[in-house]
């Protein structure tokens, strides 16, 4: 026994000092990474807010991704094999899957090396169909796959979904090929299987930790580049290398941008991920979030408006900042920022042409470029259309029927009997006091926001009541249409305009049209834009879609958002991408070139 027991400790002893030795040679590489807001879980099928979704693009792995470098995004493929087959109709898509692909170790699958399969992208997507989850993503398929729709309706009624039902329109013809049959012409799907919601999830991950209602917000097991392996909700999460990750290569084409041949010379060659180890910090406040980064603390930083005047002049980088050899990633976000007005609302919703005319008088006398001084320090492009810069059908030359003018605001809510009494404030036109609820972040800028709104509505003579939120409270509130109005933003899923023209499309309501806009006319414009390949016709039909939003005061456009990333002088390869949340898996990170104080 003795013999035995000290043969133990001698090998226990070997392996510390050869995990020394290792540790020595090759120490873990670890990027510190901050996020503003708390994320809310990791479920692929239930979160719809930016910072979690960081975690998600990470852990998991969708069919296709975006080329790293190229501009505009350029779809590539991930987990499949090759971009997909595509009909002539593009009514069929086949796709084929690489082959080994490996789900991270996990006690779910009861230590087998468990192989991902098309069917585990379809049961992913079913997922999203199951009423028990209240997926938020639904929309992604509804109204597209041949038979999906009526299996969604089957699971309403029955009150969870069928998984050995099968869907027609899914059609496994190999563990490794898949075609998928569509009910109408769509040639945005290969990037709708890009976007977070649509990766692959294994059913026995979902067995294990699953809740009552099916949700795995809490154990994310992928075959992404990364694993997660601690997270104390709220406060930090910890990515380490999945360790069954097949290898891969840095191997990008540098674009027209001058700083892609330094990227390029910087990074080719090596593996993906370079880095070992993302420590994930939530820090809400502004000055805790620049002080962390400036002190070394954090390798990457996102520098949001606020923020931007204490490292940015005429966005460019401080002189200072540039000595220390501070890196800078700029660009216009593919994403909106704008105004809705929630049509269930009892002061501000419906068709009548009081309620119409309200809508659009507050449109008319919001400041947007005030806005962006005063929140974000000009760190942001007032747009009339709700199509981004850089998203394909954006419209540069759009000016919207409901311009900046308060004096004529005034004057329409006069003429709709939108009367002011004695106090000095207005009420509606029949009689009843009118108070609007505008709902805010309870950071920093969304209490800036509130003081601008706050400007406009007494511009207005109306009442403004401010209610501020935690950002999951407000997500959550907003999916059941009880958000009477605030600043949406909607940062880009895939760069098409039909991802941003369906945040005011009827079905969507309870999901991510915020403003429960339900317009008939919309609707039906909407979806005979959907059925088009981008171009001219589409663009046309686009027009007659926003010219209604505005006539019906659904909505006010407002800004995209520059982002200003920053890096350390040791981080190598990083530019911001338009699409990809984070860049971590293709950046790398050098300590020696640290600069010494």
């Amino acid at each position: 026994m003795k013999v035995l027991q000290a043969a133990r400790w001698l090998t226990a002893a070997l392996l510390v000092t050869m995990w020394v030795g290792l540790a020595a040679a090759a120490p873990v590489k670890t990027l510190r990474y901050i996020i503003p807001a708390a994320e809310t879980g990791f479920d692929p099928a239930t979160v719809r807010d930016l910072y979690s979704n960081h975690i998600v693009q990470a852990v998991f792995e969708s069919l296709y991704t975006y080329d790293y470098l190229a501009r505009p995004a350029k779809l590539v493929p991930a987990a499949a094999a090759a971009l997909p087959d595509i009909s002539a109709d593009g009514k069929t898509y086949t796709i084929r899957l690489k082959k080994g692909i490996l789900f991270a170790p996990d006690p779910a699958f009861q230590g087998r090396r468990r192989e991902l399969t098309m069917a585990d992208f379809v049961y992913s997507w079913e997922r999203l169909f199951d009423p028990r989850l209240s997926s938020p993503h639904a929309w992604l398929f509804e109204g597209k796959i041949v038979g999906f729709d009526a299996a969604g309706q089957a699971a309403r009624k029955a009150g969870r979904f069928d998984y050995a039902r099968k869907v027609p329109g899914f059609e496994i013809l190999d563990p490794y090929t898949l075609r998928i049959h569509l009910t109408q012409t769509d040639f945005n799907l290969g990037m709708i299987l890009a976007h977070q919601p649509t990766v692959a999830v294994a059913r026995e991950v979902v067995e294990k930790y699953g809740d009552v209602k099916g949700e795995v917000p809490a154990n994310p097991v992928g075959t992404g580049h990364y694993r997660l392996t601690e997270w104390v909700r709220g406060a930090r999460m910890v990515l380490e290398r999945n360790p069954v990750h097949r290898p891969e290569t840095w191997d990008f084409a540098p674009g027209d941008d001058p700083e892609d041949a330094r990227i390029v010379a910087q990074m080719k060659g090596k593996p993906v991920p370079a880095i070992d180890r993302i420590e994930v910090a939530v820090l809400v406040e502004d000055q805790a979030r620049w002080l962390s980064f400036q002190s070394g603390g954090t390798d990457l930083f996102w520098l949001d408006g606020p923020l931007a005047p204490k490292a940015l002049v005429g966005g460019k980088l401080r002189p200072e900042l540039a000595a220390k050899g501070i890196q800078l990633s700029r660009l216009i976000d593919a994403e909106t920022t704008w105004y809705y007005w929630n049509m269930q609302d009892p002061a501000l919703g419906g068709f009548s042409k009081e309620r119409i005319a309200l809508r659009r008088a507050i449109a008319m006398a919001h400041n947007v470029d005030e806005e962006i001084a005063i929140v974000w320090n000009g760190q942001a492009r007032r747009i009339d259309y709700p199509i981004p810069p850089g998203v394909v059908g954006h419209d540069p030359n759009w000016r919207s029927l409901n311009p900046y003018n308060p004096a004529l605001a005034n004057k329409l809510l006069d003429r709709y009997g939108y009367r002011k009494g004695p106090d000095g404030w207005r009420r509606q036109p029949n009689g009843q006091p009118l108070v609007v609820h505008y709902v805010s972040r309870t950071e920093l800028n969304g209490v800036l926001q509130a003081e601008v709104w706050r400007k406009t509505y007494n511009a207005l003579g109306i009442q403004m009541v401010n209610d501020r939120m935690i950002f999951a409270d407000l997500l959550a509130a907003e999916q059941r249409c009880k958000v009477a109005t605030r600043n949406g933003q909607w940062q880009a899923d895939y760069p098409d305009g039909d991802n941003f023209m369906q945040l005011y499309y009827g079905p969507n309501s309870h999901s991510n049209n915020f403003g429960c806009y339900q317009d008939p006319v919309y609707d039906k414009l909407y979806e005979q834009a959907h059925s088009m390949p981008p171009g001219p016709e589409r663009d046309a039909i686009y027009h007659k879609a926003v010219r209604r939003l505005e006539a019906m005061g659904a909505e006010k456009m407002g800004y995209a958002r520059y982002r200003n990333m920053l890096a350390q002088p040791t981080v190598l390869g990083y530019k911001k991408h338009p699409i990809l949340l984070q860049e971590w898996a293709y950046i790398d990170l050098d300590p020696s070139l640290a600069k010494k104080p």
